[in-house]
């Protein structure tokens, strides 16, 4: 069985793959050996690693060559946060892609640059391409950012989002993303009304994994929120104590 297919799998409505986000193959690493079944990347953690914002300003080849390397470095499969697809065509992307070893990718909605919306139609073409070009050799997660972008009132924001998902999964994709969503009526809705997979994010912890199950997620990913927690203990903590003298591992 391939990776593509194993992380296809792992989507089960009511029973959420759990996806820690990685930025580095250490952090990968870590991941698998707790028992996770996939690891995911975050852009915006591996952005700040490779020393660039977030938005696709990290060159593309710095990216995957990351991608290539934390895939390389855990058995379970990788899927990657690949923003809008860095203005790749569909097939050199595809190519560029498979050849890094990870076994899915986030494609979103919104133009990174400017943060807005893109046509529907023209973002479902574009996943067919993907679709076409990959075969079955990628799990495709469609991001749907009308939430994140607040476009519209919060009926408009659901009603897009209904409408973006079912030209997303139609066009080929594996699972949609309608990122910015916690509040759990919205995701219980979204989850009855799209025909295939449903990812969230965690958020901060205002709900449990049990309450997005119960939801009907079949996915629940965190961002960057590991690597922030880590850095802010780093520098609230470990360099002040440093700074006065003190243990940093004591404080």
């Amino acid at each position: 069985m391939s990776l593509a297919t194993t992380l296809r799998d792992l989507h089960v409505p009511g029973t959420p793959l759990v996806v820690p986000n990685a930025w580095d193959a250490a952090s990968a690493r870590l991941i698998e050996e707790a028992g996770f079944g996939a690891v995911a990347t975050s852009s915006n953690a591996t952005a700040a690693v490779l020393g660039y914002d977030d938005g696709e300003h990290a060159p593309v080849a710095d990216v995957l060559a990351g991608a290539a390397r934390i895939a390389r470095s855990v058995s379970v499969p990788v899927t990657v946060d690949f923003e809008r697809g860095y203005r790749l065509k569909p097939g050199e992307l595809v190519e560029r892609f498979v050849a890094t070893g990870a076994a899915g990718l986030n494609l979103e909605d919104s133009d990174p640059a400017t943060g807005t919306m893109v046509d529907p139609g023209e973002q479902a073409d574009f996943l067919a391409s993907v679709r076409a070009a990959a075969g079955d050799a990628l799990v495709i997660n469609a991001r749907i950012d009308v939430f994140l972008r607040k476009a519209g009132t919060a009926e408009e924001q659901l009603r897009t989002a209904i409408d973006r998902g079912t030209k997303y999964l139609a066009a080929g994709a594996d699972c949609v993303y309608p990122i910015g969503v916690v509040d759990l009526d919205l995701i219980g809705t979204l989850s009855t009304q799209l025909e295939g997979p449903v990812n969230v994010v965690y958020g901060q912890g205002a709900h449990s994994i049990a309450d997005y199950a119960a939801r009907g997620a079949a996915r629940v990913s965190f961002g960057p929120m590991f690597q922030r927690h880590l850095y802010g203990v780093f520098a609230a903590s470990v360099l002040p104590a440093l700074q006065a003298g003190r243990n940093p591992f004591t404080g």
